[in-house]
């Protein structure tokens, strides 16, 4: 059940310039999370984990406005930390500030790091100007429109996770070169300290002995699988027989939090009664892709990241959704198999597996980051760094996911708490 956030309060203390007066600590740098999607939050905590121990640095979280900004509030809360509202945000200094998305970053006293709030930059989307739709479009998080006000690169640092996507930036905003970084990819640092583990995520979302775990995935809007409508994930639990599979379904927290998390619940109710298993949104979603046997997805983050665990990626949703060509997702849809209305899924599943051309996902997966296993190093170094801190010394290590968490369906057509 969603709860209403109020507004959080200006805050004096740590912020007001006698901060020494009334806080415990002093620290000595400020910085700025800039949470604008539950989404980017996520991404925004694997960041975050270097600061850990370092009492040096004091943490603030602010909202900025987002048109998917349902759920942030309960997100923040739900973390504990210090929230600023945006109107003090805005009107404070700070040492840093961190982001995984661009919106109304030109209105902050901090130098802005930047991060992609999913597998690298994918999706092409139009130009915005004036309020009206120009005709040309752009890779979203590449795009000049995301990354230049009054003709200045907003981001301090633009994080990066492949060198190729150095290639397409400039292509896109050559401007922003010399503040891009190559750091690496969380996620699939931390997909591949978890596949050793395989048994436990699938313990985790029910899949039994011998059973094969189907986990259908869908970003958000009218293009995704779901947007395309809800058979698909009724024929998977209608014709899987439930000896041999378990269905598990991963939503976009967009679609959460667009429609409500009672609404969308109340959806899958029936769904749910007959099986399918649905992750939270709420908790780490990498361990469900460690677990699968079969990635039922779209033109989402997470169909790519299958492609690095060797098992079938299978398509769903629209066929021409705004992919960028140049993209590893555009060539991952270019030869996973489609699943087809008109033939029966089981089939389908069977001849993929007997398909998989283990070599075409592997050379996708290589296109997701460039540096395996160096987010958590790099990311450390490069935050430090715009600090003008030395970095505490500790080893740098990728923890494994944790556990999925789904939701729980207390009585017929009603769900247990999300938080």
């Amino acid at each position: 059940m969603s709860v209403t956030v109020p507004e959080p309060l200006w805050r004096h203390v740590p912020v007001r310039p006698d901060v020494e007066r009334w806080a415990t600590r002093r620290t000595r740098k400020r910085v700025l999370v800039v949470v604008h999607t539950v989404i980017a939050g996520q991404r925004l905590l694997d960041a975050l984990r270097e600061f850990e121990g370092d009492i040096r640095v004091q943490i603030f979280f602010t909202q900025a406005p987002d048109v998917f900004g349902n759920g942030v509030a309960e997100f923040l809360a739900h973390l504990g930390g210090l929230v600023l509202p945006w109107s003090q945000a805005v009107q404070t200094g700070f040492d840093l500030a961190l982001a995984a998305s661009y919106g109304s970053l030109h209105e902050l006293h901090a130098p802005v790091v930047v991060l992609p709030h999913g597998a690298g930059h994918n999706k092409v989307t139009p130009a915005g100007q004036n309020g009206r739709t120009v005709a040309r479009r752009g890779v979203y998080g590449l795009s000049r429109q995301r990354l230049v006000r009054d003709g200045a690169v907003v981001p301090e640092a633009i994080v990066l996770a492949h060198h190729e996507e150095l290639t397409r930036l400039g292509h896109e905003c050559p401007e922003a070169l010399p503040v891009a970084e190559v750091v690496g990819d969380p996620c699939f640092d931390r997909i591949a300290a978890s596949l050793s583990s395989r048994a436990l995520y699938r313990e985790a979302l029910g899949a039994g002995t011998g059973q094969r775990l189907v986990l259908a995935c869908s970003t958000w809007g009218t293009d995704s699988l779901l947007g395309q409508g809800w058979e698909l994930l009724e024929r998977l639990v209608a014709e899987l027989p439930a000896e041999e599979y378990r269905i598990a379904a991963l939503l976009h927290p967009h679609i959460w939090n667009a429609h409500g998390d009672w609404q969308v619940r109340t959806w899958l109710a029936d769904l749910a009664r007959a099986g399918l298993v649905l992750v939270s949104p709420y908790a780490d979603w990498t361990g469900a892709v460690v677990a699968a046997d079969y990635v039922v997805g779209d033109h989402g983050s997470v169909s790519l990241y299958g492609a690095m665990t060797g098992v079938p990626v299978l398509m769903a949703g629209r066929p021409d959704a705004d992919v960028d060509p140049g993209s590893p997702l555009a060539e991952l849809m270019s030869f996973a198999p489609r699943l087809r209305a008109d033939r029966p899924l089981y089939h389908q599943l069977r001849r993929s597996a007997a398909a998989c051309g283990a070599h075409r996902y592997e050379r996708v997966a290589a296109r997701i980051t460039s540096e395996p296993g160096q987010f958590s190093r790099r990311m450390r170094a490069l935050l430090y760094r715009k600090l003008r801190l030395r970095a505490p010394r500790r080893r740098a290590a990728t923890e494994p996911a944790r556990l999925p968490r789904t939701v729980r369906y207390d009585t017929p057509g009603r769900a247990a708490t999300p938080w």
